[in-house]
Formats: C-alpha cells, sequence, structure tokens
C-alpha cells in the first residue's frame, strides 16, 4: 500500500504513543479516520494534527463510524481508522461491526480505554471493552504499554487486510507518554493456492451430464470473478447464482445475469431444490436466515452433490480460472451469457415497490455504487437491474438494521468520483440517520432514496408466518411507525430534500439528483 510522509512540528523532540499510532497508521495507507472520540481519545485528536495527513470524519453516532468503515473497506479494498470511546462507544458500534464481519471487510478499529492506573478504582464509565470486542473482531490486543503502540498498530492492519476487524484498545497514559517511533512493517498471510484435483473434479461435476449451479460468493461476484463464472457456464451449461447477501458484486449489462439466493425460505428451497449438483466458489452452503418449526435449516439437501471449489473469504478468482481452464472453456464470455443493456419501460401511476425499483433501475448513472437497505420495497430490485448501465451492488451482509446510510458514506469517501445510492427502509434509516449530517458536512455524493410506507412490513411478514393476519393491538404498535416527515428531518440535519408520490414525480427528482453533485434525499411515499 502506499504510504505517507509524516510531518511533524518544528519543536517536537519525541513522539507521544498517540503520534507513534497515526504515524504508523499513515505509513501502511490508513488515512481515513471515522471517528467519535470522547476523552480519553483526545491525545488521538491531536495526533491528527501533529502528524498530518489522517483524514478525521466526525459521525454523531458510532454505528455511523463503523458501517462507514465498512462501506468504505468494501469499496476501497483496505481498511479505515475507526476511533470510539470506550466499551459504551464500541457497543454502540457493534452492529455495524458485526455487519462487516460477515462481509470480511478490513476495518482497523481503535477504542479508548481508561488510563492504566486509573481502571482499578472502577470509574463510571468502565466496562469490559475485551469482551465487547471478542464478539466481532478477528484480532485483538490491549496495549500495556507506549512501547507496543507501534507493533500493535502494524499488526492490527495487517490482520485486517485478511479481511477481518482489528481491535487495538488503547488506554489514555500510553497514548500521551513518549513512545519509540514505529518501524514495523505489515506483512500479509499468503493465501492458499488452489488445488488442480478440486478443479478437475469440478469441472467432472458440472460436465456430467447433471442439472448444476455454480454458487458464488465474496470475490467470485467481482468482474473478473463473474467473467470467468460466465466461461464456464458457456462450456458447461451450468446455472449460476450469488450468496443471498454479498458483500460487494458488480452486476449489469456486459455481466452474467446472477440472481441471488431468496430471503425467504420457501422461495430459495424452490429455486435451490431442482439442482442434483453445486458447486460453491467463495460462498458457503445457504442456511435460513431464522429457524422455523417444520422449515429446514440447510437449502441444500442429503441427495445433491456438494462441492467446494473455493472457501468463502479465499479469493475464488483464480479458482475459477482454473476451473475454466480445466473446462476447456472460450477465452472470453460469448453474448448470449451476458446481460444486454435494456430500454426500461417508463412508470407511471402512484408509487408502489416494484415501480420504484423500475424507476431506479432505468434511471441510475453508470458506474453509481448501490446501496441496498430498501428490505421489502427493494425485492424486485436485483432481478430488474440486471439490464442496468453497468454498476456496483452493496449488500445488508449480517442483517443488522442501520447498514445502509453508513456505507454510503463510506463508500462516497472511497470512491468521491462515484454517484452513490442509499436505497433505504424507512424503519431501517431510523437506526442511523444521523449519517446524513456527516454526508452534509462532507459535502458527499450520495442520494438517499427513502421508501416511506409507515411500517415495519417485514415483521408484519414474519406475523404472517405465524397466522396472523389481523394483528392485535400491541403488533400494530410494534410494527407500525410514526409518520416521519422526511423531508424535514433531512434539510434539518442539512441534506437537501424532496418527496414524490407518483412514479412521474419519482423519475423526475432523481433526474435533478442524478444530475449534480452533492448530497439529496427523496421520499418516496408508497
Amino acid at each position: 500500500m502506499k504510504g505517507h510522509d509524516r510531518v511533524r512540528l518544528p519543536e517536537e523532540k519525541d513522539m507521544k504513543g498517540s503520534q507513534v499510532l497515526m504515524d504508523t497508521a499513515l505509513k501502511h495507507g490508513v488515512d481515513v479516520c471515522f471517528a467519535n472520540p470522547g476523552t480519553t481519545e483526545m491525545p488521538l485528536v491531536e495526533a491528527m494534527d501533529a502528524v498530518s495527513g489522517m483524514r478525521p470524519v466526525l459521525s454523531l453516532f458510532e454505528g455511523v463510524c463503523t458501517g462507514a468503515a465498512d462501506g468504505y473497506g468494501r469499496m476501497k479494498g483496505r481498511p479505515a481508522m475507526v476511533l470510539l470511546h470506550l466499551g459504551p462507544g464500541l457497543a454502540g458500534g457493534l452492529p455495524n461491526l458485526h455487519n462487516a464481519r460477515r462481509a470480511r471487510t478490513p476495518v482497523f478499529l481503535v477504542v479508548g480505554e481508561h488510563s492504566t492506573w486509573h481502571r482499578q478504582y472502577d470509574p463510571p464509565l468502565a466496562m469490559d471493552i475485551e469482551a465487547l470486542a471478542g464478539t466481532v473482531s478477528g484480532w485483538q490486543k490491549t496495549v500495556a504499554s507506549p512501547a507496543d503502540i507501534g507493533p500493535a498498530t502494524a499488526a492490527a492492519i495487517g490482520a485486517s487486510l485478511q479481511g477481518r476487524i482489528s481491535t487495538l484498545v488503547v488506554p489514555y497514559d500510553c497514548q500521551y507518554e513518549e513512545a519509540p517511533e514505529g518501524s514495523e512493517t505489515v506483512t500479509m498471510a499468503a493465501s492458499e493456492p488452489v488445488s488442480e484435483s478440486t478443479a478437475a473434479e469440478a469441472a467432472g461435476l458440472l460436465s456430467g451430464g447433471k442439472k448444476t449451479l455454480l454458487l458464488l460468493g465474496g470475490r467470485a461476484l467481482g468482474r473478473e470473478g463473474l467473467l470467468a463464472a460466465a466461461r464456464i457456464k458457456a462450456r458447461s451449461g451450468c446455472d449460476l447464482m450469488g450468496e443471498m447477501f454479498p458483500a460487494r458484486m458488480e452486476r449489469g449489462a456486459g455481466l452474467p445475469d446472477v440472481p441471488r439466493v431468496p430471503y425467504m425460505p420457501e422461495m430459495a428451497f424452490e429455486m435451490l431444490s431442482k439442482y442434483q449438483a453445486v458447486v460453491l466458489a467463495g460462498a458457503r452452503a445457504p442456511v435460513s436466515f431464522f429457524g422455523y418449526k417444520n422449515v429446514r435449516v440447510q437449502y441444500l439437501n442429503e441427495h445433491q452433490d456438494v462441492l467446494t471449489l473455493a472457501q468463502e473469504g479465499s479469493d475464488a478468482v483464480p479458482a475459477l480460472e482454473m476451473l475454466a481452464q480445466a473446462l476447456g472453456a472460450p477465452a472470453a464470455a460469448p453474448g448470449d451469457v451476458l446481460a444486454q443493456q435494456v430500454s426500461f419501460p417508463v412508470p407511471e401511476g402512484k408509487l408502489t415497490p416494484d415501480k420504484i425499483c423500475l424507476a431506479l433501475a432505468a434511471s441510475q448513472p453508470e458506474g453509481a455504487i448501490v446501496v441496498d437497505e430498501g428490505i421489502t420495497t427493494s425485492l424486485v430490485y436485483h432481478p430488474l437491474s440486471s439490464g442496468a448501465r453497468p454498476f456496483t451492488l452493496l449488500t445488508l451482509t449480517g442483517g443488522s438494521l442501520g447498514q445502509g446510510m453508513p456505507a454510503a458514506t463510506g463508500a462516497a469517501i472511497a470512491c468521491p468520483e462515484r454517484k452513490v445510492i442509499s436505497f433505504q427502509a424507512d424503519g431501517a434509516a431510523l437506526y442511523s440517520l444521523q449519517a446524513l449530517w456527516t454526508q452534509a458536512r462532507e459535502g458527499l455524493d450520495v442520494t438517499t432514496l427513502i421508501a416511506s410506507n409507515g411500517r415495519y412490513d417485514i415483521l408484519r411478514y414474519e406475523l404472517m408466518r405465524l397466522g396472523i393476519l389481523a394483528p392485535g393491538p400491541a403488533a400494530a404498535a410494534l410494527t407500525e411507525l410514526p409518520a416521519i416527515d422526511w423531508v424535514r428531518v433531512s434539510e434539518g440535519l442539512g441534506v437537501p430534500a424532496s418527496s414524490a408520490a407518483t412514479a412521474e414525480e419519482l423519475m423526475n427528482e432523481l433526474g435533478k439528483a442524478f444530475a449534480e453533485r452533492g448530497p439529496r434525499l427523496i421520499e418516496m411515499k408508497i
């Protein structure tokens, strides 16, 4: 990674621990910090001025910090730094760290801690930070002395580059005391080599005359992986499918149309049961989100041949290339297995979820980044968008609501030259609407689309699964939303906003939003 030259103040003689942390991070290409700091992080805040090069991005809620780091890491392929205040601050950021963990996003998380000599007194804000961090971290360490900071920072960044959340807990006194300047290098673990025998076995399975599926996940859903999968499909006749909630997926004209495993168990069973053999490339065998009475948890059954070509979390692209070679696939994907750009019909009349999805697919600009947390409103967006202009799709990997607007914020900082579209359900948006303030403050090119139906439709669906078609007063109180004036909320946080109740109004507002730069919100009344 490209490093940065640290600029020290003329009167500076020795480095503080906080400055060593910033210096080490910058040397290894970490130059954005999503922060919600407090007292115990003030030396680190000061260090951003003493050691120039780090871009500080303030968020008003810790979940925005962590969700933004997730969106940034998915798009950039390297970590941003997240700075949080003690255990309560970490607790506020945990839901979106859960999503980032499921997405295998590189995240470098720094949590301030009370001074080493102060913890024994159990001050009011003391918590078991290590226990909290352990729920999401793939690597973690609590600094014991200022001398630990340089090596620990380098180790944390190296671990994050393996697709893990790396948590570094730094006591207050270790930040302001002098520390040796770090000279550590980040080491990357070598990826496992692709097995030729496994590729040959997969080739035999796909060309054996059975109804077969190539199930893609992780990096296999990037452009290179999808084009390799298209070549495999052209040669073997297999179907292609993507994991249920991909961290990042390239989509649109010029790429194969890859449906995703459905969220609804019954739909998933119907779609997957027709295959006699399934090859997993960067994906794991799909399971249901929840356990329902008399419903299978595992979507694949014991009568299907299932082979793992590349493990979940690995770089599946070399494995797909090897499989294509073993099959004798064409050197380039033929046009008949690639989606063609379509001319979408113009939706008319009162807004419905389907009309919203059609309007977005028809009007989104080429190269857009679409963050989909539309929940029930966006169900048909994925199949509709196969013929849209090429774009990147980010989804709700861990199922923890409130990911969409923060992830869009981070994606816009990672890719300022691209239009970011945040497709939001109104209920999910309320978890982290503070992201709008950050978008306004940073002048980010994010268009937020709020599907305003005034209820938690996904919970209504779950009630229906229990046979409750007419919710009682308590159930209704817990599944309906009060009337939210999204235009006023957005404008109050500094983001210009408008409202649309018809397809014609929405198309007009989308046209204006996509023709301009900067943050904007459109309330879509359903």
